[in-house]
């Protein structure tokens, strides 16, 4: 049995991720490939580490690259950090908030979790009594849950588990490089991230940086594997090999000490990622998402949809609109992407049949992709009978005010 060669169509993936990627990381990740050990790409994993670093807004040493999707790096953090027994504390406001109870349980550890309802975020003082009353090894939050589309307030919370004998972890994977994840402001021990939505580049590979008070705590559980030497720890192994973060900090060091094969494509597509932000600029890019964002919250309100969730605490970059009632949701979603290529999204849990996730991220962030989908939205609204008022113009008057091209 053969099949054709791949030919996918032409979609504007609107959605709350994966986003297209943008034409220079595709022409990146063509680039012949290199020996894991080639000075080259030891050289481009240099490269890589320094870019990173300036994307996180960090001095952190231990900046590089997760070879999985986003969840990769989240359970390589949970997972070189709690032991069974460890207390973790989640800030759970949506269903990412959920998946690090979930990793942290299957880690041993004790669970413990202060939770927001859907749409809202939890408010410093609670965080902040919340770890000084459980005082876990490990505070952990999702920055922007895109299950809600609500992005949490992270400042000032690693000073509050410094004090508190507490690592803090970020899930920063829908944010990095769309707003503002100030890594050393924050004083977070470990942030990860993933490719595929503002950073513009293909799921694959999962950025991750390492306070050296995380790495100390990390590094007190390194064994070297089998076959490679003899120096142990003497703490306990991590549970993991494959994300056993003291291996790959061995991996990404000068020792190079061998671990698994670099994935040297998607290394290729991650450089050029950070790339594409440093030579923007942080602020500049964290405007533009801002600009769109608020240009499709405008435009989606002046249709005549409720835009979801608090808005002093929404995401710059997914926005979620209310559904009216007795519009088929799925027909909409299915007509947008079959009569226009536009892919938008929709929703978990409670959520679920209530909202559409619409991102405008990384290359999509733009004027002609916010415009288009919103036109495209009201189109398909109009042919399912619901009378849509004209959104693009409000969405219009946001981008010029903004000053966004």
């Amino acid at each position: 049995m053969t099949f054709a060669e791949i030919n996918p169509p032409a979609r504007l993936l609107m959605g709350p991720g994966p986003v297209n990627a943008h034409p220079r990381v595709l022409r990146a990740m063509s680039a012949q490939l290199l020996g894991q050990f080639d000075p080259e790409f030891t050289g481009y994993m240099n490269e890589t580490m320094a870019l990173y670093r300036q994307v996180f807004q960090t001095q952190n040493r231990w900046t590089f690259l997760i070879d999985g999707t986003a969840r990769a790096a989240i359970e390589a953090a949970l997972v070189s950090v709690l032991e069974p027994g460890d207390r973790l504390l989640v800030a759970n406001i949506g269903r990412f908030g959920g998946l690090l109870e979930e990793i942290g349980e299957r880690c041993g550890a004790e669970v413990v979790s202060i939770k927001a309802d859907w749409g809202q975020v939890l408010a410093f003082e609670d965080l902040k009594a919340a770890i000084e009353r459980v005082r876990p090894k490990l505070f952990a939050s999702v920055h922007g849950d895109t299950s809600t589309t609500m992005a949490q307030p992270l400042d000032g919370i690693g000073e509050v588990c410094r004090a508190n004998g507490a690592l803090s972890y970020i899930d920063a994977t829908a944010t990095l490089g769309g707003m503002d994840v100030a890594v050393d402001r924050w004083g977070a021990d470990i942030v990860t991230a993933g490719l595929q939505k503002c950073l513009g580049g293909p799921s694959g590979s999962a950025p991750i940086t390492i306070s050296d008070r995380a790495a100390d705590v990390i590094m007190g559980r390194r064994h070297i594997e089998r076959g490679l030497g003899a120096e142990t720890a003497s703490g306990r192994r991590i549970a993991s090999n494959y994300f056993d973060l003291a291996m790959l900090m061995d991996y990404w060091s000068e020792r190079r000490l061998n671990h698994h094969t670099e994935a040297t494509t998607m290394l290729y597509g991650a450089r050029e990622c950070a790339r594409l932000v440093v030579e923007e600029g942080t602020q500049a890019r964290f405007a533009r998402h801002a600009a769109c964002g608020a240009a499709m919250a405008a435009g989606l309100a002046a249709m005549g949809l409720e835009v979801y969730g608090d808005p002093a605490y929404r995401m710059t970059n997914v926005t979620a609109g209310l559904i009216p009632a007795g519009v088929d949701e799925a027909r909409v979603r299915a007509a947008m992407r079959t009569d226009f290529g536009i892919e938008i999204g929709t929703a978990f849990g409670p959520l679920q049949g209530k909202v559409w996730r619409i991102g405008a991220m990384g290359y999509n962030a733009t004027r002609p992709a916010v415009l288009s989908t919103l036109a495209a939205l009201e189109a398909v609204l109009r042919m399912q009978g619901w009378s849509a008022a004209p959104g693009v113009d409000a969405a219009q008057a946001v981008l010029a005010e903004r000053d966004l091209a």
